[in-house]
């Protein structure tokens, strides 16, 4: 069996986070959505903490499920795994660098957090605990508590809070690491990048690259996922096996005993990201790259210096100057376009619009409205979840049950025939499925300069 996972989730405990980020509630939505595995997201936090222990069981180790589905022979899973900000000064730069952690028990998530209350850290105050330690230094010490825990680098382009940020970053993994580079073992792409951009970079060669959701209300989660699927290589008889935390890891770290592996990844558009491209939201001003290296890297509102965007920033750092639109690409009979690694160093993947989104703009309503709502449910309850409906059922069967527009909405997503407005500055883009005469100027300008004709 494949399993689709999203293992960067945030709780109520985090700040500006829906109240529905409970594990009942973000249960519900996972089978809506076709998710199999969720994170349980904000370990750190005390009173989180509890509510995990309270409702979940081990279903094999080091995965859980609810205790309501104690009799259920195929329960959705649950992985302990929670994001820490750090932010620190190191090279007389200050840092500012997000990292998932993943915990194979509750117990070795009971002894980080101890440790980490013992170095200062306030765990009551968010679901996402800000500390003073280095990367370095929570590298180490998850690794003295257990050897079996792991961490990745979140949303590793993000310019304020990343890895690789603009603002607040480092050049490589190696700055960032330190001797502990090696443990390194995979990165998450973000919302504003995607895996083809983050081929681009010599050192993510040999390392997985893994993409989740951060999503902060249940309708947001599975955006981004990952896909485990069984070895070809396994005996007859082993992919029946449910999979287990060990086996997660081992796929991640690519070990050569591994009983799965990485299939795909699913992607939210790039360009839809928060932080795709050069600009100030306040001033309204969005660049290119291109632009930018042109006309500089202030703005010409304010005078001060532009956010620069995850694209920029991946050119900045790619071992090549050639690759933009270079993707090897593959379409499948069910229309929908695929992304290949055409080095066969990394699994394929496929950019999709959430499929409440895309309702919304067929009926030209609010993604709030019931109508939308009570559209999306039908959809899901009839095929199966919602990622079966923008992946593989067939568009005459979505015609028979939806109606032409909507077919035809998923039938360009699946080619990726849409438009989208890129996001810049913590400003998410817009996507637009169908013409919109209502588009502005500026933004058809932009567009333009893409190589897009409305």
């Amino acid at each position: 069996m494949d399993y689709i996972a999203d293992l960067h989730l945030h709780s109520k405990y985090s700040r500006a986070v829906s109240r529905d980020m409970v594990l009942p509630i973000m249960a519900l939505w996972a089978k809506k959505k076709g998710l199999n595995i969720l994170s349980t997201g904000d370990w750190t936090h005390p009173l989180w903490f509890r509510e995990i222990k309270q409702q979940l069981k081990e279903e094999g180790r080091g995965l859980f499920k609810l205790k309501t589905e104690e009799k259920n022979t195929n329960p959705l899973l649950f992985l302990l795994s929670v994001e820490i900000a750090s932010i620190y000064s190191q090279g007389g730069r200050t840092h500012r660098i997000h990292n998932l952690v993943f915990s194979p028990s509750f117990e070795t998530s009971d002894k980080i957090n101890k440790e980490l209350i013992k170095r200062g850290a306030n765990l009551n105050s968010d679901g996402r605990p800000m500390l003073g330690l280095s990367s370095i230094q929570l590298l180490e010490l998850i690794k003295s508590v257990d050897e079996e825990a792991l961490l990745i680098p979140c949303h590793i382009w993000t310019p304020w809070f990343s890895l690789y940020g603009s603002n607040s970053g480092f050049d490589s993994i190696e700055e960032a690491f330190g001797k502990y580079a090696d443990d390194i073992y995979a990165v998450e792409t973000g919302l504003s990048s995607d895996p083809f951009m983050n081929w681009q970079i010599k050192e993510l060669e040999t390392r997985s690259i893994v993409s989740f959701s951060d999503a902060h209300s249940p309708m947001k989660m599975g955006r981004e996922a990952t896909v485990f699927v069984p070895k070809n290589d396994l005996p007859a008889g082993g992919s029946n096996k449910k999979i287990t935390y060990k086996d997660i890891v081992s796929a991640i770290k690519k070990e050569k005993g591994a009983k799965y592996r990485i299939g795909y990844t699913l992607e939210f558009y790039p360009e839809e990201g928060k932080y795709h491209y050069n600009g100030h939201r306040n001033c309204q001003i969005v660049q290119t790259p291109k632009e930018t290296k042109e006309k500089g890297s202030i703005c010409p509102a304010c005078h001060r210096p532009l956010t620069v965007g995850v694209m920029h920033r991946v050119e900045e750092l790619a071992k090549s100057s050639d690759w933009f639109g270079n993707e090897t690409v593959k379409s499948n009979s069910n229309g929908v376009k695929w992304i290949l690694d055409s080095n066969g160093k990394h699994p394929p993947f496929v950019k999709l619009v959430q499929l409440i989104q895309i309702i919304a703009e067929s009926q030209s309503l609010a993604v709030t409205n019931v109508k939308v709502m009570e559209t999306y449910n039908r959809l899901c309850d009839k095929f199966g979840s919602e990622l079966e409906v923008l992946l593989k059922v067939p568009v005459e069967a979505l015609e028979k049950e939806a109606g032409e527009r909507l077919s035809e909405g998923i039938a360009k997503v699946r080619k990726g025939d849409i438009v989208i407005l890129p996001g810049f500055d913590g400003q998410y883009g817009i996507v637009k499925i169908w013409e919109d005469k209502k588009v502005s100027e500026k933004q058809i300008n932009l567009v333009s300069q893409l190589g897009i004709d409305f």
